[in-house]
């Protein structure tokens, strides 16, 4: 009588069989393919990342920031004679520092079709930038497209003694900075922004007036008025305001609420003395 081999059991045929399955499916698994990860879907979003968004609906951008594009502000804390964390867990946005690392990562994320400069030496040892970025649609801005600019300065009294030989890259630097984390609406200041300036007081030159050159924005238009345009009042720069307005080049409804220099925010400051030095 003949030996027949026993047959193999049905439990371990299966086994053996989803075995060889698996070893097919990963043998022929796809190979991660690049452009996938820049997929936008209907709502302009990128499909590969997990967005955290606000009550409203919008995105929460600054939630999006990684955290190690953030460190903390040693100037906010030495200002008050406090020790620097070691990290920055359960600091507030203006104890922060964002790295430009982390603008860039945003304005990635947000996704954007150009990005334009502009800078102009309004004076020796002044240089003022203004970004425009026309950023993609999504459905925050229902529009193909949006564009916003935002202006930055770089000058010998807010840059320390290497980046005062790089005027026009700092203000660039700065004026991205502010634009993309105003457009999307963070709070925290990025390190390209703060004065480098060393803490020591430094010689400055004088003014034309004999006055030492102003370091706020309001001061530097002024300066900027009375030293290229022979305007040494406010209401010299109201009527300059006025013609600015009728040819369309700076239109502000606030203008009306003026009443000195000091009144003028910081930002428009900086928008004006742009459209000047042009």
């Amino acid at each position: 009588m003949n030996k027949t081999e026993p047959k193999e059991k049905p439990a371990k045929k299966a086994v053996k069989k989803a075995t060889k399955k698996t070893v097919k499916k990963s043998a022929t698994k796809k190979k991660l393919f690049g452009p996938d990860i820049y997929k936008r879907d209907k709502h302009g979003l990128l499909e590969c990342v997990d967005y955290l968004f606000n009550e409203d609906g919008s995105v929460n951008w600054r939630a999006m920031i990684k955290p190690e594009f953030l460190y903390p502000n040693k100037g906010w804390f030495d200002m008050r004679g406090q020790q620097v964390p070691s990290s920055t867990e359960g600091l507030k946005d203006n104890q922060l520092l964002i790295m430009l690392g982390g603008i860039k990562d945003l304005a990635r994320l947000r996704g954007f079709h150009s990005v334009a400069y502009d800078a102009r030496n309004v004076e020796e040892g002044y240089v003022t930038a203004r970004c425009e970025i026309e950023w993609i649609g999504n459905y925050e801005s229902q529009s193909d497209k949006v564009c916003y600019e935002d202006y930055a300065n770089a000058s010998l009294e807010n840059t320390d003694a290497f980046c005062e030989k790089f005027l026009e890259t700092i203000a660039c630097n700065r004026a991205f900075v502010r634009c993309v984390r105003n457009f999307l609406n963070i709070n925290i200041v990025g390190a390209d922004e703060i004065d480098k300036s060393p803490s020591t007081p430094s010689k400055e030159s004088p003014s034309k007036s004999g006055s030492a050159a102003p370091i706020t924005p309001s001061g530097l238009l002024e300066k900027n008025l009375r030293d290229h345009h022979n305007i040494d009042t406010f209401d010299g720069l109201k009527e300059l305001l006025r013609d600015l307005w009728k040819s369309e080049k700076y239109v502000n409804e606030s203008v009306k609420n003026w009443n000195d220099f000091s009144d003028i925010p910081a930002k428009e400051a900086r928008k004006l003395i742009g459209i000047l030095s042009k």
